[in-house]
């Protein structure tokens, strides 16, 4: 069976345009953002953020607001999956999943929690 169904290239370029409208501060910070699966029956989407997000400490905000968007945005889609490739996991798809967002050139250890990096700017 086909994840991609009738109709599913219309869906693919609104998931593609709604992350173009709602996140230009993704490319304009070295990033990009591509759709990796879509299950139209199940209304699933998959995003892998690449190049800035990867390690970025903002991904994982940026990830919420994706997630939180665009299943109000886009009633076809109910759950989003979205990968930086940090760990090769699936990021804040439920979770942290044990990984901790850092800066380039910062070190993983001590305490991660004393500093919550700059607010998200959306």
């Amino acid at each position: 069976m086909s994840t991609e169904t009738e109709g599913g290239d219309d869906l693919r370029e609104r998931i593609t345009n709604f992350l173009r409208r709602n996140f230009p501060q993704i490319q304009m910070h070295g990033g990009s953002a591509a759709i990796q699966e879509l299950d139209r029956e199940a209304g699933s989407v998959t995003i892998q953020l690449g190049g800035a997000c990867s390690g970025c400490g903002i991904s994982p905000m940026t990830i919420q607001a994706i997630k939180t968007r665009m299943t109000k945005e886009i009633p076809e889609i109910n759950e989003v999956v979205a990968r930086t490739g940090m760990d090769g996991g699936e990021g804040m798809s439920g979770g942290a999943d044990g990984m901790s967002p850092s800066f380039p050139g910062e070190s993983r250890g001590g305490d991660v929690g004393d500093d919550e990096g700059p607010e998200a700017p959306f």
